[in-house]
C-alpha cells in the first residue's frame, strides 16, 4: 500500500506541476476545463497520499484545492450549458 499511495502522490504532483507549467507558458488557458481538471486530479492524488501518510496540513490544503477545482468545473459546465 505504501508504494501505491506514493505513486498516486507523485502522479498528483506531476499533474499540478504540468498544469502550472502549461499555463505559465501560455500553452493552456488558466480558466479552461483542462487546467481545472489537472488541478482537481492532481490535488486528489496528493490529498490521498498525504492522508495516508498522516500529513494532515498537506491533506487539508489539497482538499481545499480540490474543492476549488470542483467549483471551477461546475462554473465552466454551467457557462457551457447556457451557450
Amino acid at each position: 500500500m505504501d508504494l501505491l499511495f506514493a505513486v498516486v502522490g507523485w502522479i498528483g504532483a506531476v499533474l499540478l506541476l504540468a498544469g502550472y507549467v502549461l499555463v505559465t507558458q501560455s500553452r493552456l488557458p488558466g480558466d479552461g476545463a483542462a487546467y481545472q481538471l489537472m488541478n482537481l486530479l492532481g490535488s486528489l492524488g496528493l490529498m490521498a497520499s498525504s492522508a495516508y501518510s498522516a500529513a494532515w496540513p498537506s491533506a487539508g490544503l489539497n482538499l481545499i484545492w480540490a474543492g476549488i477545482g470542483v467549483l471551477a468545473l461546475i462554473k465552466l459546465a454551467r457557462v457551457g450549458a447556457s451557450t
